[in-house]
């Protein structure tokens, strides 16, 4: 028997991701007894200033910004009763195409080699049995989100271990829903641009290619609120303006692909744990 308990570790770009993300399987899987843990490479820089000044305009204090929302992260993982919360505290790459993309010290810039040496250190202290991340494209192109999703599966590789292994993403099914409801709740009633309309359509993954569908529903209110925490972003949070009730409807299972196994637990799965326990 091991002597370390059930881990699942996330690896997340920015502080708030892991509210969105898979605050819904942290939060429940917490609840279950498992251990948690949160790794987010960036600090959150390039996120809105108080007021919701925007980077790069006249006001935005780029060290202020980070600090507020070090403590934005803290609050949504004491709401999601995260174990250990990590930081590796890259500067925030922003926007792909942004000038902080090619900012000395981003991790944009951060070769993955010294991005997956530090993280394979937090993976051989805490031997996750789960591991969380994003796809290579970071689900929607993201600088920060491909750069954690290639020193996670470098990581991986460097600390010779051999977790459960998942990619975040999104059943194409539920993407036209996605799409009502931001219509539904929208300030400008006006249709989306048809381009973008064509974009937020390729993201995530037809139905029969995920593997795994977790129900967070019971969890719905402690992803939004941990959601919430995150107040200086509020501005760039659409889902906060639908209300915990329509929230937990629209965000209430957390959908997977599964890339590495050693269970051979069946797939579809409803459990990131299937075969662990």
């Amino acid at each position: 028997m091991n002597d370390w308990p059930l881990t699942l570790m996330a690896v997340h770009a920015h502080r708030d991701d892991e509210a969105t993300g898979t605050g819904g399987v942290l939060a429940r899987y917490a609840a279950e007894g498992i251990r948690t843990v949160l790794v987010t490479c960036t600090d959150g820089s390039c996120g809105d200033g108080p007021g919701g000044v925007k980077p790069g305009d006249p006001g935005h204090d780029p060290a202020a910004v980070a600090l507020m929302r070090r403590q934005e992260l803290q609050a949504s993982c004491d709401i999601l009763k995260v174990s250990h919360l990590e930081m590796l505290d890259y500067g925030d790459s922003g926007m792909m195409g942004w000038p902080t993309n090619d900012a000395p010290g981003s991790f944009w810039q951060t070769p993955v080699e010294e991005g997956a040496a530090r993280l394979a250190e937090l993976m051989r202290r805490y031997r996750p049995d789960v591991v969380v991340t994003y796809d290579e494209n970071g689900f929607y192109g993201h600088p920060d989100h491909i750069q954690a999703n290639r020193i996670t599966m470098a990581a991986l590789a460097k600390a010779a271990l051999t977790p459960k292994v998942y990619w975040t993403t999104t059943p194409r099914s539920m993407m036209q829903r996605f799409g009502e409801i931001m219509r539904e709740f929208g300030a400008d009633g006006h249709e989306p641009d048809p381009a973008e309309a064509a974009a937020l359509a390729e993201i995530g993954l037809p139905d029969e290619e995920i593997t795994t569908w977790v129900d967070t529903t019971d969890f719905g209110g402690q992803k939004f609120d941990a959601l919430a925490a995150h107040a200086s972003q509020g501005e760039n949070i659409f889902f906060l303006g639908m209300g915990k009730e329509k929230f937990t409807e629209l965000m209430g299972l957390e959908t997977f692909l599964r890339v590495q196994d050693t269970t051979g637990a069946a797939v579809p799965e409803n459990d990131l744990f299937a075969g662990l326990r």
